[in-house]
């Protein structure tokens, strides 16, 4: 019965946004059960890709990437995949009518990843976290407004910003394991071999100023399905940057900054607390 099959698709999305991001998926939990599945397999679809590219050193990862997005659109096509993974995210695309064009940027980054070691213009750097981050904001909103297209266009800037925001904290929290490991330099006209305090502050007061804009013009906005959700993931990140911050730049290399489990809950119930009084 491809009811139940859909709902094994979905368990296994469940599961992999818990294994691999226990941040993420305490904030997928704070959304309404209405729009916290498509969340899950929108995980699950971008973490599967963002792994072939980034672990699994010991395969043909330019092999697994086209087999991966050709399986991909031949379920569509179809209408349903024998990966679940796949399966679950093809229904929420169908669902939530999660444009190609969205798909194609975020699958186009992914397979950057494979060949592109250095990004030396604002204009690559962008193009790269446009379809590594912004796009997966933008599916995720069509899943928010479920359908309310001006909705989705009022916020649409924001989501992109926040989701560059998310992608930026990444790339300053892995700065070693991007550099040392798989060789990549993302920020342009920056030399990590020697991060100055300068440059650190650039990328910094850059991130802060996409979380401002978000906050004020997209998470304080969102539909209340979806506001407590963003919000949590949002905070988790501005606490993430506030670490990061903290670090100097000429350490920031050899640390690796993380949020445990009890400042979560404790970020989670004061983000409660202030949600339930009103003040988001």
């Amino acid at each position: 019965m491809k009811q139940l099959f859909d709902q094994v698709s979905y368990n296994c999305s469940k599961l992999v946004t818990k294994k691999y991001s226990t941040s993420f998926s305490l904030a997928t939990r704070m959304l309404a059960p209405e729009i916290r599945a498509a969340v899950y397999n929108i995980y699950g679809f971008v973490r599967f890709a963002d792994e072939i590219v980034d672990t699994f050193h010991d395969y043909d990862k330019e092999a697994l990437m086209h087999q991966f997005e050709k399986n991909y659109y031949l379920g569509k096509h179809q209408g349903i995949s024998l990966n679940p993974i796949l399966n679950s995210f093809i229904q929420t695309v169908n669902k939530y009518c999660i444009e190609d064009e969205l798909i194609q940027a975020f699958l186009k980054s992914m397979k950057a990843d494979l060949f592109k070691k250095e990004y030396t213009t604002q204009a690559e750097y962008n193009e790269y976290i446009y379809g590594s981050a912004d796009v997966v904001g933008l599916m995720c909103l069509r899943v928010f407004v479920k359908g309310d297209n001006s909705k989705y266009e009022e916020l649409k800037k924001a989501a992109m910003r926040l989701g560059s925001a998310f992608q930026k904290v990444n790339f300053l929290r892995d700065l070693k394991d991007d550099f040392e490991l798989l060789n990549r330099s993302y920020f342009p006209n920056i030399d990590l071999k020697q991060l100055d305090k300068v440059s650190k502050e650039q990328i910094i007061k850059e991130i802060e100023d996409d979380f401002e804009y978000a906050y004020k013009n997209g998470v304080l906005k969102l539909p209340v399905e979806a506001k407590f959700g963003v919000y949590i993931a949002y905070r988790y990140y501005r606490r993430l940057l506030k670490k990061l911050k903290s670090v100097p730049s000429s350490q920031i290399m050899d640390t690796r900054i993380r949020i445990s489990n009890s400042l979560k809950i404790s970020l989670l119930m004061r983000g409660y607390a202030r949600y339930k009084l009103n003040l988001l």
